[in-house]
Parts: structure tokens; C-alpha cells; sequence
């Protein structure tokens, strides 16, 4: 029961942290405009591969021979050494069992299994961020030499972090950073903050939650309060 309440609230949280609603700019409209998808531009050894995946976007580098370098959450190199089961495509249910565990692997795919079905996009950070692309060969040679079972932090150290390491000699992530800022915003606005608290003595008062959780449902909103 616990498990399946964590996975949910991490499906949740992907979404939020993912969703296009949190992307900075360029928007996906101009993206669009401003790079090119796969099916109509050969891909190169060091491009920077972008696809919207169920809960989340995820990047890749090009490596080459229809393979792609990514880092992806996943469980199975913690519960087995069966290489055959652990290049397997990973699901969901591995992706976010690899995010409780903090466990990842920068792993090479097919370009087919790494889009999972949605179109990619080449190269569309390139208009984003401050630093010029390294040169094509050190990109690729940079994710190479990455591939192995890593850290994961959704916040610190995740698939865009890795790319942007790879092809601009600076791991960011822009959506976290602009997710985090839409999370300061709720912090600093003080009719959320309101809201939790009222909403905590609703649930001591009206829902019968023990007395023991009656400080936390007040820390948390004074908390906030303090922090805005």
C-alpha cells in the first residue's frame, strides 16, 4: 500500500515537474519552428534527442548506428545482474521504483525504443541555452564515456542534467529550474499558504485525524509562511 502511494505521488510529481506548463522558453509551438524532427533530417553523431514521454521529456545523445546514449531511472540493476533483463525496455513501474531508489543507469538504446512512439526533436536546447554546442565528437565521447549505473536526484541529477553536460560542458536542467521557481511562487503567495493551513484544521477537526499529526498539519503551513 505504501509503495503504491509513493508511485503515485511520483507520477505526480513528473507530471508536474515535466509538464509542458513548467517548460521554459521556447515553447513547444516554437521549438517546433526552430529545430527539426528526425523523420526529416538524418541524424548526426552528437545530436541531442528530445521526446515527450509519458510522465516526463526525455533527452539522449546520438551516438550513432541508430543507438542513443540516456540516463533513465531504473530498479533492475539493483535487483538483478542479468544483462538480458536489465536492457530490457524500461517501464514505468521500473522507471519510478530507479526514482525511490535513487538509481540509474546512463544505458544506450535503439532510437525507436528511446522515443517509445513520440516524435523527436534534434537539437532544440541548442536555442535555449547560454553555452555554444561542443563540437559533435566530444558530445558523443562525453556520453560514452558515461555509461554505467549512476546517481538519480529528479531535481539534481536527472536526463536533462546529462545531456546538457554532454553537448555544453554544463549540466543544468531547465525545467527543473523553472519548475522550481513556479514552486517558489506558490511558497511566496500567501493565499496558499492560507489554504494549507485551512485545510489541515479541516482534516483534524472533520476527517479524524489523530491528535499526533495535529503539529505537523500547523508546522507546515507556518512554515510556509515563514519562507514567503
Amino acid at each position: 500500500m505504501m509503495l503504491d502511494s509513493l508511485t503515485y505521488l511520483l507520477e505526480r510529481v513528473f507530471m508536474l515537474a515535466h509538464f509542458n506548463i513548467f517548460s521554459l522558453i521556447p515553447s513547444e509551438k516554437e521549438k517546433l519552428e526552430n529545430c527539426c524532427e528526425a523523420s526529416t533530417r538524418v541524424l548526426q553523431r552528437g545530436d541531442l534527442l528530445e521526446v515527450p514521454r509519458t510522465l516526463f521529456t526525455h533527452f539522449g545523445i546520438y551516438l550513432g548506428d541508430n543507438k542513443v546514449a540516456h540516463l533513465i531511472p531504473d530498479i533492475m540493476p539493483v535487483l538483478t545482474s542479468d544483462a538480458r533483463q536489465i536492457q530490457k525496455m524500461v517501464t514505468n513501474k521500473r522507471l519510478l521504483l530507479g526514482v525511490l531508489c535513487k538509481k540509474a543507469t546512463v544505458r544506450v538504446d535503439f532510437v525507436e525504443d528511446f522515443a517509445y512512439g513520440s516524435p523527436i526533436l534534434i537539437n532544440s536546447m541548442d536555442h535555449s541555452m547560454k553555452e555554444r554546442p561542443l563540437a559533435n565528437e566530444e558530445v558523443a565521447g562525453r556520453a560514452e564515456m558515461l555509461i554505467d549505473k549512476v546517481p538519480y536526484s529528479l531535481m539534481w541529477n536527472n536526463c536533462e542534467h546529462f545531456v546538457t553536460y554532454c553537448r555544453y560542458g554544463s549540466a543544468v536542467s531547465l525545467q527543473t529550474e523553472k519548475f522550481l521557481e513556479f514552486l517558489k511562487s506558490i511558497i511566496r503567495d500567501q493565499r496558499s499558504v492560507l489554504l494549507t493551513a485551512f485545510l489541515g484544521l479541516v482534516s483534524i477537526g472533520c476527517v479524524g485525524i489523530a491528535p499526533a499529526t495535529t503539529l505537523p498539519a500547523l508546522l507546515i503551513p507556518f512554515t510556509l509562511w515563514m519562507a514567503s
